[in-house]
């Protein structure tokens, strides 16, 4: 078997990477339902329906167990109703693989949860990484006023599980401004807690 071959890439300040295998986005018509007040989304969605809300680049050598997939993300500002906006989030299909995220630039939270509904939230700052361990549920919120830009890196073999947040009814907490230019959790008071048989 040849050896895998090394690469380089180039990581512009607004997050976009020169160099990489892929890119996706996620439009703001594409977050419907995951925000509790669903007329203020229906509002900001008309409004700015086509508008990338989110964009992740990568760069993927392989899949293969032992290689790590790296890349960024860079989430828009704003509010849905009281919400900060924040990515879809997932768990690792491979529950035990851990992720590490590093603050470029702007102000966020990464909110994590364990199926339990166990939370933690890390406030991140340009400079902060966050080790997000394995079994961890997570998701980036935007609680600033400019772009959060973030570096990521997982193991290739993770994959992701979106659904695990959907059929809870979302997160068990939201990131809602504190009223002195901060953030709070709060209870979500959709979250549905997940059994055994159901987070699985």
């Amino acid at each position: 078997m040849p050896f895998p071959l090394p690469a380089t890439v180039f990581l512009h300040p607004n997050g976009e990477m020169d160099g990489r295998t892929r890119r996706y986005q996620k439009r703001f018509n594409d977050l419907a339902g995951l925000f509790l007040d669903e007329e203020a989304f229906r509002t900001v969605a008309a409004e700015r329906g086509d508008v990338v809300a989110y964009q992740v680049d990568e760069y993927r050598p392989s899949d293969r167990a032992g290689d790590v997939i790296f890349g960024t993300s860079t989430l828009e500002p704003g509010r849905i109703g009281e919400e900060f906006l924040f990515t879809r989030g997932h768990i690792h299909a491979l529950g035990d693989r851990p992720e590490i995220y590093l603050c470029q630039s702007g102000r966020g939270v990464m909110l994590m949860e364990l199926e339990d509904g166990t939370i933690r939230a890390e406030e991140m700052t340009p400079g902060k990484l966050v080790y997000v361990a394995p079994f961890w549920i997570h998701r980036s919120v935007n609680v600033g006023d400019e772009p959060l830009v973030t570096l990521f890196c997982y193991p290739a073999d993770a994959g992701q599980d979106y659904g695990i947040i959907e059929r809870a009814g979302g997160m068990a907490a939201l990131i809602v401004p504190d009223g002195a230019d901060g953030w709070k959790q709060v209870p979500n008071p959709r979250y549905r807690p997940r059994s055994a048989a159901g987070a699985a």
